[in-house]
């Protein structure tokens, strides 16, 4: 590759060690082999996924990337901004680090260029476990440049050279990922903006920096930057952020935010962006009242397209819209013999949904005997997390979801503010909120907003995965003090529910007549 990759900026030393890994400069696309089992276009985490999965099974596979291996998530999404996010929780620590008697010198300030190169090299350490060169090492042949189909059977890939070469397949998988779009917002067009492709390059801090959009990738820059320092404006068309989260949930949050520093522009409409000399002016009606902003830096946190330019789907009767690819239960598009797993074409955009789905895709791309053997995406379970401090994690469905499908439901809720471990570690500023199919114990959904809620959210995931109940939920044995007693202390709830003034008169004539009255 002749010129440097725009996102990796600037190219010190990590950078051009994670260059070398997923996207090498003196790389040499190999000899096609005759026939593949699997071509799969996008080598971000379904790609590679599904790559890996199939090759290890025998089978022989193609894999194609046009930019960075490893995709958003290693290069300009969830590694990154966790390294941020990583930093920052840092520095709310020491600032806050009063409260418990540590005692923090004047002038302790935060290193903006220091975290951001430390990301980098954390970045770069990962970087291996996708670079094309393992990527060969498991026998799969390794192409860069762009993917698009020929005719059923045949993919081509032409390199920055200019240079094409052809891939026949059995099957294919395009795995090619989505990426930032803009948003209608008058003015845009006019600016220099951030989206999460070149915000990661940033080796200065802005002293005012605007965000548009507090849905998770605007929530946790907020948070972030306001902690490092920035003066920081979320600029949000609805009256609270998370909009897509519980509301409960999302309340907490925002309590935080006000006290992180973050300037909330909340029902926010009527956005007008315009240069001011080297800044960004932002015209906004809040409320029904013009407000105007003026920021150094400006992020773009709204808006994603899929990745289907250049990919020539119309060829092999391939049909997609603005929101992706077009893919049945099994992941089938409406080429029988094509496959899509990932950003590309599902509504759940987080990597580890593009793993499970990339498994489905090996199942029934390879193993599958017509409609025997094939698994179904919606079979999938599918919790996620947003990163803020406290985070929020959910799984299963939302109250409205269970209204809309027809579900009757029972709410379980459990405050922080009763669980020891939180209030000795002063985090006990959120909750676990189960529901149930009424009447049962039988998990539908949940929320939980703690320090660590994407971690605590595994185990109701398991129990709904594995069909156990909220009962045995809460006879089973939790280590004391953790912030996991929230999640059993609904179990009791649920047990307290079955205790009827019936059953309850039983057991108290029985305990009589074992001790006496």
């Amino acid at each position: 590759m002749s010129k440097t990759i725009p996102q990796l900026q600037p190219l010190d030393e990590h950078n051009q060690k994670l260059e070398s890994n997923v996207h090498p400069r003196d790389w040499s696309n190999p000899t096609p082999k005759s026939d593949y089992h699997l071509v799969v276009i996008g080598a971000g985490t379904a790609g590679l996924v599904t790559a890996a999965g199939a090759a290890g099974l025998g089978a022989r596979v193609a894999l194609i990337e046009r930019e960075l291996m490893g995709g958003d998530c290693l290069n300009v999404g969830c590694v990154p901004s966790k390294g941020i996010i990583g930093a920052a929780r840092v520095a709310a620590t020491v600032r806050e680090a009063g409260v418990f008697g540590v005692n923090v010198p004047d002038g302790a300030a935060v290193d903006f260029s220091h975290a951001m190169k430390r990301m980098r090299k954390k970045r770069a350490d990962i970087s291996p476990v996708d670079s094309a060169q393992r990527f060969s090492e498991l026998g799969i042949d390794v192409f860069f440049g762009q993917g698009s189909f020929e005719h059923d059977g045949t993919v081509s890939v032409k390199t920055s050279s200019g240079e094409v070469t052809k891939l026949e397949y059995k099957k294919a998988v395009i795995a090619s990922g989505a990426r930032a779009s803009a948003p209608s917002i008058k003015g845009l067009d006019s600016i220099n903006y951030l989206t999460n492709e070149n915000l990661f390059s940033l080796t200065e801090l802005p002293k005012r920096f605007g965000i548009v959009g507090s849905g998770p990738i605007g929530s946790e820059m907020a948070q972030s930057f306001a902690r490092f320092g920035s003066e920081v404006f979320l600029f949000e068309r609805s009256g609270h952020i998370l909009s897509r989260e519980d509301s409960d949930a999302a309340a907490v949050v925002q309590e935080q935010f006000v006290k992180d520093g973050v300037n909330l522009v909340l029902n926010a409409d009527d956005m007008e962006l315009s240069p001011d000399g080297q800044q960004v002016k932002v015209k906004v009606v809040q409320n029904g009242v013009p407000n105007e902003i003026v920021v150094d830096q400006l992020l773009i946190a709204v808006g994603r397209a899929p990745n289907v330019d250049g990919l020539n789907l119309e060829k092999v009767d391939v049909k997609f819209h603005k929101k992706g690819i077009e893919v049945n239960d099994h992941m089938q598009t409406t080429n029988p013999r094509i496959y899509a797993a990932g950003d590309v074409c599902s509504e759940f955009q987080f990597t580890h949904a593009a793993d499970f789905q990339a498994r489905i895709v090996i199942q029934n791309a390879l193993f599958a005997v017509g409609p025997l053997g094939k698994k179904k995406a919606s079979d999938l379970i599918i919790p996620w997390a947003t990163y803020t401090s406290p985070e929020i994690a959910h799984v299963g469905m939302y109250p409205c979801d269970a209204k809309d499908a027809g579900v009757e439901i029972d709410t379980y809720v459990q405050g922080l503010e009763h669980i020891d471990r939180a209030i000795l570690e002063g985090t006990d500023k959120g909750f676990v909120k189960i529901h149930t199919k009424k009447g049962t114990d039988k998990i539908v959904g949940a929320t939980i907003v703690a320090e660590n809620a994407g971690d605590l959210i595994s185990e109701i995931t398991v129990a709904m995965k594995n069909k156990v109940g909220l009962a045995a939920v809460g006879s089973t044995i939790h280590p004391y003090p953790t912030q996991a007693e929230a999640i059993r202390k609904l179990g009791d709830q649920f047990n307290k529910t079955k205790l009827t003034p019936f059953s309850s008169n039983v057991l108290k004539l029985l305990m009589k007549l074992n001790v006496g009255s």
